[in-house]
């Protein structure tokens, strides 16, 4: 297998469905890609039934194209990352990892050409509002795979387009190509232009940036390089992995030692500006839409990092108060969806934070339609027990 093989592979799998995000080459199976959220396998020619190691293992190699670096970070480590490019078609951001002793899968992410905005992802208003932060620090989180990276390129690129400022990206690896506007942006490849993130974290600070975004906070030296960025006048907007708002300030906190604690709450509660939290659910007619919860700075909020979450003032009460101010919760906004139609009964409450104030908003919506909210029916008044327990 040459690298025009490998091509023309790609192709026939990115061309096989509408929507393909992924594509999946595993040891045991035929080549897969996940469309709409669902994983499904390719026909290719020559035609593969199920993949054997070798042939994994030769178009990794293929992927790889004799980087030396890459190569030593997948022997030593298990997996490695890089970028690949399908000229014409599409780029990937790509995982090779090990498996079952030695065997090789590879998982490629496609990645979109053009840099989307916030109007084209129909994002909520406040995402603007985001963008025009000047300094401190914004959280973008969510599981893999649910838009993290799509979100914040919207937002860069509305900073791009709207301020003439210096804007330097650490990317883990480049996956949207922004162009040159209003600002101007120099983005760098981890491995290509800088070691790990905490060194291009402080290369970062010596390059005059007014706006920083660092690919995924993964351990705590680059959270504390970040939030020094963030005092010192910066803003950095970053993504983390975790499942809502408020167990993204707990699992930073929970990076550090206890006795540091008191004086990283601090830091956070004077840093932190937005935390952003997004899942992808399944759409009614086919594809996906997003769900956000979004967490806004403010003077309570900054009270609960600093003393923690108590009954009646946590930060789901904050956001569940919040809308004014643009905050929402998971609950609200999945119960929105609902609303719209955009997605079932069914989905809103498997994807609920509190299943049970979605399933009252589900009733009260399922209610104004003039729908049934229970599927228990003929009840009535036993009058003649009423009358057995007073004859008068």
């Amino acid at each position: 297998m040459n690298r025009n093989e490998v091509d023309q592979i790609l192709t026939k799998m990115l061309d096989a469905y509408e929507n393909v995000s992924d594509l999946n080459f595993t040891v045991g199976r035929p080549p897969q890609v996940e469309a709409d959220g669902k994983l499904v396998p390719v026909s290719v020619h020559p035609e593969i039934d199920d993949l054997t190691p070798y042939q994994t293992e030769t178009f990794a190699l293929n992927l790889i194209n004799n980087d030396r670096r890459l190569l030593n970070i997948l022997i030593s480590t298990g997996s490695c990352d890089l970028s690949y490019a399908l000229p014409g078609k599409a780029r990937f951001r790509v995982n090779i990892f090990s498996q079952s002793g030695g065997h090789y899968s590879i998982v490629l992410r496609r990645l979109e050409t053009k840099v989307p905005t916030i109007k084209d992802l129909n994002l909520p208003e406040v995402f603007y509002q985001v963008a025009k932060e000047k300094n401190g620090i914004i959280f973008v989180t969510g599981a893999t795979g649910t838009g993290k990276s799509t979100s914040l390129a919207s937002i860069l690129d509305e900073i791009n387009s709207t301020i003439p400022v210096h804007i330097i990206s650490l990317e883990d690896p480049i996956e949207y190509q922004h162009p040159q506007k209003k600002a101007t942006f120099n983005q760098r490849e981890l491995g290509a232009d800088f070691s790990d993130f905490p060194n291009g974290l402080r290369a970062a600070l010596r390059q005059a940036p007014k706006v920083i975004q660092v690919g995924e906070m993964r351990d705590r030296e680059t959270v504390e390089i970040g939030l020094r960025a963030a005092e010192t006048g910066h803003l950095v907007l970053t993504t983390i992995h975790t499942v809502d708002a408020g167990k993204t300030i707990n699992r930073i906190i929970g990076m550090f030692d206890i006795e540091e604690e008191k004086q990283l709450r601090i830091r956070l509660a004077d840093s932190i500006k937005w935390v952003i939290s997004q899942r992808l659910l399944p759409k009614v007619g086919g594809g996906r839409v997003a769900a956000f919860e979004i967490l806004g700075a403010g003077l309570r909020v900054k009270d609960i990092i600093l003393n923690g979450e108590v009954e009646g003032k946590t930060y789901y009460d904050v956001m569940d108060q919040g809308a004014h101010y643009g905050m929402i919760t998971f609950d609200a906004y999945i119960i929105n969806l609902f609303k719209q139609g955009l997605i079932s009964e069914d989905t809103a409450k498997a994807y609920a934070s509190r299943k049970s104030i979605v399933n009252r908003g589900v009733d009260a919506v399922k209610s104004a339609r003039g729908e049934k909210t229970t599927d228990i029916s003929g009840l009535e008044i036993d009058h003649s027990y009423l009358r057995k327990k007073n004859p008068y």
